[in-house]
């Protein structure tokens, strides 16, 4: 819900080449208890403006010597995205008025201005402005936490399927290799148990930060459920690679931990499989990694191991 306090602190323009109209719009809002109103009487500085300021409302007068107000928003077209102008058109023109919404104004106020009439259209553009805002803001969080782990902000299953499902493609086009590395924490059930669910909840986002640093921009850290993590290597040399990569994580992981003033510590283990020497397609790639990591369990964790073989 937008408040009127929401509403007044609006960040609103005013475009208009006339300095006499600048300061009765410019009056007329302040009165009305609009705190960031700003102006411009040159038409080639509004989309700098914009662009720096993100506007909740641009009051733009259509009839401007060197570059009138159809010119000024098809060059806010660029800036707008998503096609949403915040323009409020401003003319004295009856022909004006439709070519103007034509042209992606959201409304028009008529010369000479009336004073209740542009305060109302002001006033309902911009709460129409802020509502669309928080609708794109929720469904942008929406998407990220479709797309996200929750907890530590890794990537999740899903997208960390999308992500390998492009680095095959870039693997198989190219006849390259690429790598996933699974892992899951060594006793973090223990420190659970012992030290609580919030210490245990502390130390996944830890890990998870530390896991970042040992991969390249283009590479992806997930968080799968649990203790267990991946790491999809968009593009590898070969296996010597994925190795060190893996052996990375693992010391660093393996460093204490400051939490709540308590030294935790904790160790991964790791299983890592390399596109196409141990699979073809993502499932298999997963399930072998995943195999790996069973077999450095079980011969003493704190260590990777090679899908098919044996690693450090």
């Amino acid at each position: 819900m937008v408040s009127n306090a929401d509403i007044l602190n609006a960040g609103i323009l005013i475009v208009d080449d006339l300095a006499t109209n600048v300061e009765l719009l410019e009056e007329m809002l302040r009165g009305a208890g609009y705190t960031h109103v700003s102006s411009t009487r040159d038409p080639h500085s509004v989309c700098a403006l914009h662009r720096e300021n993100h506007y909740d409302l641009i009051l733009l007068d259509l009839r401007m010597p060197g570059m009138d107000g159809f010119q000024v928003m098809e060059s806010l077209k660029e800036l707008e995205t998503d096609g949403y102008l915040p323009v409020l058109a401003v003319t004295a023109e009856p022909g004006h008025k439709l070519r103007a919404l034509q042209s992606g104004a959201k409304d028009f106020v008529s010369k000479p201005l009336d004073m209740a009439e542009v305060l109302m259209r002001v006033r309902n553009m911009v709460e129409v402005r802020l509502l669309h805002e928080a609708a794109r803001n929720h469904a942008k969080m929406l998407e990220e936490l479709a797309l996200n782990d929750p907890l530590t902000g890794l990537a999740n299953r899903r997208l960390l399927d999308d992500r390998m499902a492009m680095a095959l493609v870039h693997a198989q086009r190219h006849k390259s290799a690429m790598a996933v590395i699974y892992l899951d924490l060594d006793g973090f059930k223990e420190i659970n148990d012992t030290l609580g669910h919030g210490v245990g909840d502390v130390l996944l986002k830890m890990v998870a930060k530390r896991l970042l640093t040992t991969v390249r921009e283009e590479d992806t850290v997930a968080r799968l459920g649990g203790d267990e993590f991946a790491i999809a290597l968009w593009h590898v040399s070969g296996i010597e690679y994925a190795a060190s990569v893996a052996a990375r994580a693992i010391a660093a992981v393996s460093q204490p931990y400051d939490i709540e003033g308590n030294v935790v510590g904790i160790t991964t283990s790791a299983g890592v499989s390399v596109y196409p020497v141990h699979g073809r397609n993502a499932e298999t790639l997963m399930k072998n990694a995943d195999l790996a990591l069973y077999v450095a369990k079980a011969e003493g964790k704190n260590a990777y191991r090679i899908a098919g073989g044996t690693g450090e």
